[in-house]
């Protein structure tokens, strides 16, 4: 009979699986760490390590905005600016991506560095009531959303009695969305300096079969917690457009001509030539975002960060643009679902913790500096990529993944 797969995280189930797998994996003692209790409270079934090179790039020159989020309804506030200059930490085994972000960050610190704005801080959780029928579901999405504020009185008043909610996860907004005799509802939280998804789908089931169960004039048939409206992991033209699940940033630069044309080597002209060519194909193909490799700065700098890498697709939806100004060119973008945060999950780990610390966002009070920070690396890559791209027949581009695209 064949023996049970050890299951637990102690340091003897680590050992029998790694045992039972070695002859498969070869060990060569890069796989299987003989000390793994650092990461054992990170996932399930703990085996071994990935390990991903980590560069440095920078310094980044941005103009951070800080917030403040106003009581009671999260507002948020821009309480003043600092000028830092940042070294940002990449996980990745993309040649060509270091160089390149390294040079974006260049042109913009030669043109006066790069400034941030955080417009929206939300994370939903997309409940689904289904009903008998159409009119019941009109009647509970009417009641919900007039009973916003009786709901953050009924979470706040059992914080301390019911130990599965979190004070963190505060409600802000109740929006409703009915199809048929569905009643879709979506909870809009903020959680501090959290992603926060854990804390606001305890909150969200509480207020589900605690509130609405109790209080609401109809009673549903069938309660779901998550029916796939949130835009959680996923893009979502709802919240491209809107923002409303994680950070809604924009980074902006303005670009002489002088540094486009001696450290992205190429011209103003060129880059509106390729901005307006790649907005079509973004259109012609029905792409989500409009924007050239966003998601390759974010996975880059989730993955040394201890960043949910689930929350890439969603974390890099992304709007360019470029328009030519005075003596340049105008380049931003905005990526309006950014989830990022600066404690909790893998944020703990040991060297995420580390990375963290590098660009003053570990621990609280961190959060939206750090969202910024993504935004402003993005940004920076966008621009580098482009211009690459953007010189005749794209041979800046060819070259830099001919040279540094590892084997042939």
């Amino acid at each position: 009979m064949e023996r049970r797969w050890p299951r637990k995280n102690d340091p003897e189930s680590i050992r029998l699986r790694q045992d039972a797998l070695r002859q498969l994996v070869g060990d060569d003692g890069e796989v299987f760490w003989e000390d793994l209790q650092p990461w054992a409270k990170a996932q399930e079934a703990l085996t071994g390590v990935a390990v991903i090179p980590v560069s440095v790039v920078g310094p980044l020159v941005i103009s951070l905005g800080e917030y403040e989020l106003e009581e009671p309804f999260g507002r948020l506030v821009e309480a003043g600016r600092i000028q830092d200059r940042v070294y940002v930490p990449l996980a990745h085994t993309e040649g060509g991506l270091s160089a390149s972000l390294q040079r974006g960050a260049k042109a913009t610190e030669a043109s006066g560095g790069i400034r941030t704005y955080l417009l929206k801080d939300r994370i939903t959780r997309a409940s689904c009531f289904i009903c008998k029928s159409t009119e019941e579901a009109v009647a509970l999405a009417r009641f919900l959303e007039a009973h916003v504020a009786e709901m953050r009185r009924w979470l706040a008043e059992r914080v301390g009695s019911m130990p599965e909610l979190s004070s963190y996860a505060k409600l802000r907004e109740v929006d409703t969305h009915v199809v048929g005799p569905m009643c879709h509802v979506l909870w809009a939280f903020t959680t501090g300096d959290a992603v926060g998804p854990n804390m606001m789908t305890r909150n969200s089931y509480a207020l589900n079969m605690g509130f609405v169960l109790e209080h609401a004039p109809v009673k549903p048939e069938r309660v779901i917690l998550e029916a796939n409206m949130g835009g959680d992991k996923k893009p979502s033209h709802r919240y491209f457009e809107g923002g409303g699940h994680g950070k809604t940033v924009i980074a902006e630069a303005t670009l002489d001509e002088r540094t486009v044309e001696r450290v992205l080597r190429t011209t103003v002209d060129d880059l509106l030539a390729l901005s307006w060519a790649g907005t079509h194909g973004a259109v012609a193909s029905g792409m989500q975002s409009v924007a050239f490799t966003p998601a390759t700065a974010v996975a880059a700098i989730f993955a040394a960060t201890g960043q949910d890498l689930g929350m890439v697709g969603t974390s890099s939806m992304a709007h360019g643009t470029g328009r030519r100004v005075e003596g340049g060119i105008h380049c931003s973008i905005r990526l309006p679902g950014l989830e990022v945060g600066t404690v909790g999950g893998g944020t703990t780990l040991p060297y995420a913790r580390s990375w963290l610390a590098l660009m003053g966002c570990a621990g609280a009070g961190t959060v939206y500096r750090f969202a910024q920070i993504v935004a402003a690396a993005t940004l920076a890559l966008e621009i580098s990529a482009s211009a690459a791209m953007a010189t005749a027949g794209s041979e800046n581009f060819f070259r830099a993944h001919h040279e540094r695209g590892g084997l042939r």
